[in-house]
């Protein structure tokens, strides 16, 4: 296992974190998946207020004591922004007595994902005022926050210089948010990457067109690595629902920070094939089309096309376009079928596309059962 210097927390951190969003099935899971973390060299565990009983698990496990002590171990857990300090703190009495700890590391303030979360974070008797009273009397170590907003408001949080590090989406198949990894970087925040297995593309059950194209490597390795060789990126998160999960992506916990020919040549063949699959019809992600009258996420659709086009990856476009009109915040935006033609988008794109077209097919070729989830 590689440890990194967790930007200005100055706490060295195993680059892979155990989250603990899915572990929930039993407690004897939940313990037994801590603890095979552990032996392979995770220092970090990171949970969150919304995530059912993951703190309490969390907390049961830390009582009943582990193979690694509570003074080598970082426990973070999020919660989200409140209108008014009071709610915060108590929210972060219950997660102290639920994690049955007398201090937290880290505190995240949980799915930053608005303006108006940010304007509950400026606000001068707002949430921010409990978190303040916290770090001072030694309750919370450190303070950051997680996102699913827009690299916009992602940006803005960061600008406030309120926080120490942050939690993002940023993946090979998503880099809309290198901006923020950079300013991020700029401010010596250490920067944690949200669920790169799962939402980087559901790369645990890749489809056989993307396996063929990043071979020798899985592509579950191949977006590590992609991860790992920016050293501006601290530590990814892993989400197991038992032991056994671990097993893959602690394969290439002691690596070369370098990539490596092969690797090179594994993500130029993503591109080419990218390139020829789609031809004229590739979002290039630029996000000019936006606003949208109808509020359709035109992009985030777009990019979801892409992935099922040139790489098969139709289940986790299924599986992400879902979320939309069923999400709130966390995956903002209507589905493809909601545009009317308007014909707004179309001057602002600068390939040219045929942008109502594509949302037709887009939501042809992924609407499929919609749901819900537990949010990270």
């Amino acid at each position: 296992m590689q440890y990194r210097r967790f930007g200005k927390t100055n706490l060295r951190l195993s680059v892979f974190s155990l989250g603990t969003m899915r572990y929930l099935a039993s407690f004897e899971n939940a313990h037994q998946t801590i603890e095979q973390a552990l032996a392979l060299g995770i220092n970090h565990l990171e949970t969150a207020r919304g995530y059912g009983k993951s703190e309490e698990y969390l907390g049961r496990a830390l009582k009943a004591g582990l193979s690694v002590p509570r003074t080598r171990l970082y426990v973070t857990t999020k919660i989200s922004a409140t209108a008014d300090a009071d709610t915060m703190r108590r929210c972060i009495d219950e997660s102290l007595e639920r994690l049955q700890l007398d201090y937290l590391d880290c505190l995240g303030v949980h799915g930053l994902n608005t303006w108006q979360h940010l304007e509950w974070v400026q606000a001068k008797n707002g949430c921010m005022q409990a978190v303040e009273e916290a770090v001072a009397d030694g309750r919370v170590r450190h303070v950051g926050f997680s996102s699913h907003g827009s690299l916009e408001v992602i940006q803005a949080a960061i600008n406030t210089d309120f926080f120490e590090f942050v939690n993002l989406h940023y993946y090979y198949f998503f880099q809309r948010h290198a901006p923020a990894i950079q300013l991020a970087a700029e401010k010596d925040m250490g920067i944690f990457i949200i669920s790169p297995a799962d939402k980087g593309g559901r790369l645990y059950t890749p489809p056989q067109t993307l396996k063929d194209l990043c071979y020798p490597y899985s592509p579950l390795e191949l977006n590590y690595r992609f991860l790992l060789a920016d050293t501006r990126i601290n530590t990814l998160s892993i989400g197991p629902a038992n032991p056994d999960e671990l097993r893959e992506p602690l394969r290439i916990a002691d690596y070369d920070e370098e990539l490596t020919l092969a690797e090179n040549s594994a993500f130029e063949r993503l591109e080419n094939h990218q390139k020829v699959a789609l031809e004229t019809d590739k979002c290039s992600q630029c996000y000019a089309c936006l606003p949208c009258p109808e509020n359709i996420n035109i992009p985030e659709v777009l990019r979801l096309r892409n992935l099922a086009v040139a790489y098969d990856m139709t289940d986790y476009g299924q599986y992400r376009y879902g979320m939309f009109e069923n999400a709130g915040h966390w995956f903002p935006g209507m589905k493809a079928n909601r545009c009317t033609e308007c014909g707004d988008c179309l001057p602002r794109c600068p390939e040219k596309l045929d942008i109502p077209a594509l949302l037709e097919d887009a939501h042809q070729k992924l609407s499929g059962k919609t749901g819900r989830r537990l949010w990270g």
